[in-house]
């Protein structure tokens, strides 16, 4: 069968042969394509600027960056405008040239200019960070932050132990969420914020808070009155306080467009740099915003330090920029949490210098992982334990920074650092499976000790501790912090840990008498007395070192003694301190004492 294709597709078959073949088809000649239309010179090089200027704006109102040579944001943001610059202006200039090399030569002369602009800002740039680095600084890192020597019974008053504070931040927390859910017209509108911080507020440790927005609708809702209230939260009597405010707060993280906190900060200050926002109120209860304003004392980008803060009114919208020297009694956070230890660990790491840091390591510290504040002076120090660098679980000292002014001291303290110290107060209560908070270091009859409360799994406090830094063995625990405390003097007493002055958590019980009986022992290495009045059965104890009068004591002797608590039972009253009101007539020698047989050591512990 012969088949015949005919003209298909351009094959043509030979009628004699019967042979195909194919001619390719003839293709209609197109019309030449016309040059793309192109704008002028002038024209271009406007609508670049323009388009150049649209994206600043833009790029400035979302990314906020600070507008200071020490500042990296700064370098991205000019290379971003040189970029977008040239693109525009190579677009919008057209091309007219027959090849590939014509278009290179002619995008070279456009973006000469935003190249060499581009070229100078990465050379500042690698040149700042040269001069900065630590190989070539290391001693001017270790002195961003001056320390001094302190002493701690002298630099940290004995708290009173109605003043302790008793929550942290997750506990705040949890109390602020659970009363802003008692009221009805802000639970459905308005969340707590995360984050809380802890002032003094009329001479009481205090943790404030705001509320956000709940969401986009809710803002649009509310943002004409703005937030009707922010939170206090009592560290003592973990009692909340709603206060209301009249005109509410219209400058706020959870703002849109420019009453965002950070878009107006940076709008009103363009050339300063913000590392941290806290929220406070002064003494009149005025809501304040308090940016700290830092700066690079190291080349161009290193060792970050504060220079002051910005203060602004959260209702007024009102703002100024003060140095450290300048801010008032009532702020107490400028200088951050981050920064501080930031900055002794470059004292403690390159006060040697770089390669003692790295070979050797001679006198190298740095700061423990965990830390707190401490109220005092109507100011807020930051506290936090200095151990080697070699990684071991002990401190060397620890370290308090003011929050305001930036002062440091320094505290030689061997002992348990704070993890340590946390464990062995979970172990004291390991039945109970509680977790303890970082620990609160406080003054207690000039023996430096950790203060903590104890958690359930619901972050509700159940119970405290106390932990002696130096012995971290010694560790008490009660069930509110009058008993914890009773608990804890009467620990040290019979442990003979010598206490610079009376520790009272409650009016101490004074106890006067003859002296009918004394007894010796010898605990931990100190002579703890053993004293027994006359027509009594209880046995007074207290350390030699805090009463020397005691071990020259004789029966007959008329004393007068403080006790350390009231409500103390059993055979063992611990004392805090001890007069000598009379002297007996000596007829002979004294008896000689016997030691008490039940006060060995293991059976005082």
């Amino acid at each position: 069968m012969i088949f015949n294709f005919g003209n298909l597709g351009g094959f043509q078959q030979d009628p004699e042969s019967g042979e195909y073949s194919w001619t390719p088809p003839k293709r209609e000649k197109k019309e030449p394509k016309k040059p793309r239309r192109t704008l002028g010179a002038a024209a271009a090089a406007i609508w670049s600027i323009v388009i150049t200027l649209v994206f600043a704006f833009v790029y400035f109102y979302f990314q906020l960056p600070a507008l200071n040579i020490h500042s990296g944001d700064l370098y991205i943001f000019v290379i971003l405008i040189c970029v977008v610059w040239c693109v525009s202006s190579l677009i919008l200039g057209g091309f007219r040239g027959s090849s590939v090399k014509e278009y290179a030569a002619a995008a070279r002369k456009k973006a000469a200019v935003p190249f060499y602009i581009i070229c100078l800002v990465a050379l500042i740039a690698v040149v700042g960070s040269l001069i900065g680095w630590r190989l070539f600084r290391a001693r001017d890192y270790a002195a961003l932050l001056e320390i001094e020597q302190g002493d701690f019974a002298t630099d940290v008053a004995e708290i009173s132990f109605d003043q302790i504070p008793m929550l942290d931040e997750s506990s705040a927390n949890v109390l602020a969420t659970r009363r802003l859910g008692e009221l009805s017209d802000l639970v459905s509108q308005f969340e707590v914020n995360d984050e809380s911080y802890q002032i003094n507020y009329h001479n009481r440790p205090v943790r404030v808070t705001y509320l956000n927005y709940g969401d986009v609708f809710k803002w649009w809702n509310n943002q004409r009155d703005g937030i009707p209230a922010y939170l206090v939260i009592d560290m003592v009597t973990q009692e909340v306080e709603v206060a209301r405010i009249e005109n509410g707060i219209r400058y706020s993280p959870s703002e849109y467009f420019f009453r965002d906190l950070n878009r107006y900060l940076r709008f009103n200050y363009p050339t300063l740099m913000f590392s941290d926002v806290n929220f406070e109120v002064n003494e009149e209860g005025e809501p304040y915003w308090v940016a700290t304003v830092i700066t690079k004392k190291v080349g161009l980008f290193g060792g970050e330090d504060v220079k002051g803060a910005v203060l602004l009114n959260a209702v007024t919208g009102e703002s100024e920029y003060l140095e450290m020297s300048e801010i008032p009694q009532w702020v107490d956070r400028v200088a951050t949490a981050d920064l501080i230890l930031e900055q002794y660990n470059y004292y403690g790491l390159y006060q040697g210098g770089f390669w003692n840091s790295l070979f050797g390591q001679s006198g190298c510290t740095e700061v423990t992982a965990l830390y707190n504040y401490i109220a005092q002076d109507d100011d807020v120090w930051l506290y936090t334990g200095v151990t080697s660098v070699t990684g071991d679980r002990g401190n060397i000292g620890f370290i308090l920074v003011n929050q305001r002014t930036k002062e440091a001291r320094y505290y030689p303290c061997a002992g348990a650092d704070e993890s340590s110290a946390m464990l062995s107060a979970q172990g004291a209560v390991q039945q109970y499976s509680y977790q303890a908070t970082a620990p609160l270091l406080l003054n207690t009859g000039g023996q430096p000790t950790y203060f903590m409360a104890l958690k359930d799994a619901s972050q509700l406090v159940k119970m405290y501790a106390m932990v002696n830094v130096q012995q971290y063995d010694a560790v008490a625990t009660g069930s509110n912090v009058e008993e914890c405390v009773e608990n804890y003097v009467e620990l040290l007493a019979s442990r003979g840990i010598g206490m610079d002055t009376p520790v009272t958590p409650s009016q101490g019980e004074q106890i006067s008498g003859a002296v009918a009986e004394l007894r010796y022992a010898v605990v931990d290495g100190g002579t703890v007395c053993y004293i027994r009045l006359e027509g009594g059965d209880a046995y007074y104890t207290i350390s030699a070192a805090d009463a020397p009068e005691a071990v020259i004591l004789n029966p007959g002797d008329e004393v007068e003694i403080v006790l350390s608590g009231t409500g103390a039972d059993g055979l063992l009253i611990p004392a805090a301190s001890l007069t000598v009101t009379g002297r007996a007539p000596l007829d002979g020698a004294a008896p000689e004492q016997e030691p008490l047989p039940s006060q060995s050591p293991e059976a005082v512990e």
